[in-house]
């Protein structure tokens, strides 16, 4: 695993992957299926694993991170840069940083809470973090009303943040009033679009962000890099192609809920048995997770052909 502080080169050299957590029946994590997705990633090109949303760390018992960090230590390839999450509430995140501090992790994203917090109390809050866990963290801004650009741009300032994972949702992503500010105050050299592969294009083509975040990439990886390396090459209409072949899943996501989509999908294809979900979540129907199914195994049937093809 990665220990040294994550660069700029880091960020444009990988898709961020945002993999699932695979859990045993008792809710237990299961290391041999966590091992194969991240083999399917890493197989794929994929260097770079955040484990935030998707992994349900919001609902992690803290008696069991200590364990979670040791387990995707000892899974990742030596180059592979793997990055979990804390929070999100105040005492959970400062807990949690005292362990990373122990641990050669070079950041974790601090995970957003959307309700009872002020702009100057989340600055607050992710300063003490950096403090305590003796590292920079990852700025998470997943809403309007979480934390105003003048604050993240205090943060950066001072050292304390590491990169920034921008997935507020819009009707329209080439107009975003608050990642033009962003840009405008911190630059984009540590942005990187945190919504998936749909609004990708738009992010990087119009406000330069580094890179993009992805949840399907967990099924396709090959596909996705080759994606985030066409919209680097400013070969827009190639990647536009690459982006449809995801949508079918991405809409499923958006339909029902991207966590649980996920979770199904990545067992659907076959990658891995991931188990039941942390309550407060719960699975798909049998008839949404057959569904789901039906359309990773299309996903990951064209991963293999691109595969295949570079082969």
């Amino acid at each position: 695993m990665q220990t040294t502080p994550v660069t700029h080169e880091d960020l444009a050299g990988s898709v961020v992957s945002v993999p699932p957590l695979a859990r045993n029946a008792d809710l237990s994590l299961n290391a041999d299926e966590n091992q194969k997705i991240i083999r399917h990633l890493e197989a794929g090109g994929i260097s770079t694993l955040l484990y935030g949303g998707n992994a349900l760390l919001y609902h992690v018992a803290p008696s069991q991170y200590g364990e979670l960090l040791a387990m995707l230590e000892s899974l990742a390839a030596e180059d592979s840069l793997v990055i979990p999450s804390v929070g999100s509430s105040y005492g959970m995140m400062l807990d949690q940083a005292r362990q990373l501090n122990k641990t050669s992790y070079p950041t974790a994203m601090v995970l957003p809470q959307p309700n009872v917090v002020t702009y100057e109390g989340v600055e607050r809050a992710i300063g003490d973090f950096v403090q305590a866990a003796g590292k920079p963290a990852v700025v998470y801004i997943k809403q309007l009303g979480y934390i105003e650009v003048e604050h993240v741009k205090r943060l950066v300032d001072s050292g304390a943040v590491s990169w920034i994972k921008y997935a507020i949702v819009l009707d329209d992503p080439e107009n975003d009033e608050y990642l033009t500010r962003l840009k405008d105050a911190v630059g984009t050299d540590a942005i990187v679009s945190g919504i998936g592969e749909q609004p990708a294009l738009p992010h990087m083509r119009k406000f330069d962000v580094t890179a993009f975040t992805s949840g399907c990439v967990c099924v396709a990886p090959a596909l996705s890099m080759q994606m985030l390396k066409l919209i680097q090459a400013e070969q827009y209409e190639a990647a536009d192609e690459i982006r449809q072949v995801f949508k079918p899943l991405e809409d499923l996501r958006n339909g029902i809920n991207p966590v649980r989509v996920l979770h199904s999908a990545v067992a659907g294809a076959g990658i891995a048995e991931t188990g039941p979900l942390l309550p407060m979540m719960s699975p798909v129907s049998d008839s949404q997770a057959t569904e789901i199914a039906s359309v990773a195994q299309e996903l990951l049937a064209a991963e293999n052909e691109f595969r295949s093809s570079r082969s």
